[in-house]
């Protein structure tokens, strides 16, 4: 990948903008992944050269932290959760049933780049388990038979 001088000057100003706090690497790559959905090798090193760190600390603390992705993501985010009160109700096989009907398995993005799939370890949402997150929408007490009818929801989103 190479980056355009456009891309290469946003993420130094967004380096720019923190270059007084004492520890800036987090709130960069925040800004940067909010800007970008992902933060691939590229990025990371202009972010090394702008705030002196090592790319390799970088990397750890992109690779360490779930909510940062080397890769992109999918415009529809679906977060599965798997923690022990979801796992107990299914949350386990909803998870497999979302991975069947979109031919991906978690972690990956489908090939049109509309969903990405991730198995979270607790959305909070004990009660009302098994439980989905959507691009910040929640789903509570999935079942089996409603995984088609949530992709098409999101399919026909995509053509409006």
């Amino acid at each position: 990948m190479f980056l355009r001088e456009e891309a290469v000057n946003q993420i130094k100003e967004i380096c720019a903008r923190y270059i007084n706090e004492p520890s800036p690497l987090m709130l960069v790559l925040s800004d940067v992944q909010r800007e970008y959905g992902y933060i691939p090798l590229e990025v990371q090193e202009v972010v090394s050269q702008e705030l002196e760190i090592p790319v390799s600390e970088i990397y750890g603390v992109v690779t360490f932290y779930s909510f940062f992705s080397l890769k992109p993501k999918g415009r529809y985010i679906i977060g599965v959760c798997i923690g022990t009160a979801c796992y107990v109700k299914g949350g386990q096989n909803v998870l497999d049933k979302f991975g069947e009907l979109l031919g991906i398995r978690q972690g990956q993005t489908t090939p049109d780049g509309l969903f990405t799939l991730d198995g979270l370890r607790c959305i909070g949402a004990c009660g009302i388990a098994p439980a989905i997150n959507i691009n910040g929408k929640v789903y509570p007490k999935v079942k089996l038979s409603d995984v088609p009818k949530i992709i098409k929801e999101y399919r026909e989103k995509k053509m409006e």
